[in-house]
C-alpha cells in the first residue's frame, strides 16, 4: 500500500508543478536571464543523468562498459557523425567490453 501512497503523491506533485508553471506570469518568462536558464537546464538535467546512469552503481562509482560507450560517444559527436551512428557506436563499444569481460 505505501507503494500506492508514493505513486500517488508523486502524481500529485507532478501536477502541482505543472500548475505552478501556468500560473507564472508570462512577463516573468520573457526575462533574458529566464529564457537563457530555460535553455540551459534541460542541457544540464541530461548530463546529470547521463553521468549518473554511467558512472554509478548503487552508492558506488565505477568505471565500466558504459564509460566506454559514452568515451565512444563523445569521440563520434567530436568528429560530428549523425546521431544514429553516434548511438551505434556507443552500442556497439559498449557490447564489445562487456563480451571480452570489462
Amino acid at each position: 500500500m505505501n507503494t500506492w501512497i508514493a505513486i500517488g503523491a508523486t502524481a500529485l506533485g507532478c501536477y502541482a508543478v505543472k500548475l505552478a508553471g501556468l500560473l507564472v506570469p508570462a512577463g516573468a518568462l520573457e526575462r533574458p536571464l529566464v529564457k537563457r536558464l530555460a535553455a540551459l537546464l534541460p542541457v544540464a538535467l541530461l548530463a546529470a543523468l547521463t553521468a549518473q546512469q554511467t558512472f554509478a552503481d548503487g552508492h558506488a562509482l565505477v568505471l565500466d562498459a558504459r564509460a566506454a560507450g559514452l568515451t565512444a560517444a563523445a569521440v563520434a559527436l567530436v568528429l560530428r557523425a549523425p546521431f544514429l551512428l553516434v548511438v551505434a557506436a556507443a552500442v556497439l563499444v559498449t557490447a564489445a567490453v562487456r563480451a571480452v569481460g570489462g
